[in-house]
């Protein structure tokens, strides 16, 4: 399922496991999701796939344009337990920007 958003689509996986796609259109030359946008649509995309409220999601840096260029997100859940999450670029087109989002298969506890 593809959910559009006016400058970014991204598809969440619904039980935070699973891998999914995305896409972005950005006006820049060398197109880039920006971190914050990116964690921002992600943490809204997981919450309505999963029907709860918006997990934590961080990333580090902008995600580039470039097919094969990824990044590492992380979401922490309330209890302070975290999931990574790869964004990777698998194609651009013009100023669309389009990836794939895959949840690791395990949790890290909450430090104590």
């Amino acid at each position: 399922m593809t959910t559009t958003v006016p400058v970014l689509s991204v598809v969440a996986a619904g039980a935070l496991l699973a891998g999914c796609s995305g896409s972005v259109s950005v006006g820049k030359s060398e197109p880039k999701v920006s971190a914050d946008k990116l964690a921002s649509t992600v943490s809204e995309q997981l919450a309505a796939q999963t029907g709860r409220p918006k997990p934590h999601i961080t990333c580090p840096e902008d995600l580039t344009g470039k097919v094969g260029s990824s990044t590492r997100c992380k979401l922490t859940a309330d209890d302070g337990s975290t999931l990574g999450v790869t964004v990777t670029v698998t194609s651009v087109k013009g100023s669309k920007v389009n990836f794939d989002i895959k949840a690791d298969d395990k949790a890290s506890p909450a430090a104590s």
